[in-house]
């Protein structure tokens, strides 16, 4: 799952084994979102809508969708529910691109707009981690408990 720190943020492309509308699919149900990604989601995919996934208990990604073009492109605003958030909800963008790649789908995800460099790194190692998941779900497999979805697991990610 190849990431890299980009000069806005992170990103991640994998190809994933599933169509694109599948694929698009898992960014705005949240009954597919949460076999991938948090325990459970808050989804209201249209350009103002919110967007709210509760990873584990704790942690608490909030935004508002600012673009959706099915089955090609998703942007969300992005960041943390509380207080002491360094990146607060929706200071931050993340963009999902598919394309059609030969049998299934390549994928690209960008995240902008984060504050500092520790934090590119740490929404690259999470985004890597949910990317995988992702790529199995999407393709019809089960990714198994989210080692992520209790906040001891979570710390243990850091």
């Amino acid at each position: 799952m190849p990431s890299a720190e980009t000069k806005a943020g992170a990103e991640v492309v994998i190809h994933i084994e599933a169509e694109p509308e599948t694929v698009f699919d898992f960014f705005t149900d949240p009954d597919k979102m949460i076999q991938w990604m948090g325990r459970s989601a808050e989804l209201d995919p249209r350009a103002g809508g919110r967007f709210r996934c509760d990873i584990n208990g704790e942690s608490i990604a909030a935004g508002e969708y600012v673009e959706l073009d099915p089955p090609r492109k998703v942007v969300f605003s992005w960041g943390w529910e509380g207080e002491d958030s360094v990146t607060p909800p929706g200071s931050s963008t993340v963009e999902i691109l598919l394309d059609a790649d030969g049998d299934g789908t390549r994928m690209r995800l960008i995240h902008r707009d984060l504050p500092n460099a520790e934090s590119a790194e740490r929404h690259s190692h999470g985004w890597d981690h949910y990317a995988a998941r992702l790529s199995t779900a999407a393709s019809g497999g089960d990714p198994g408990p989210d080692p992520w979805a209790t906040p001891e697991g979570a710390a243990g990610s850091k």
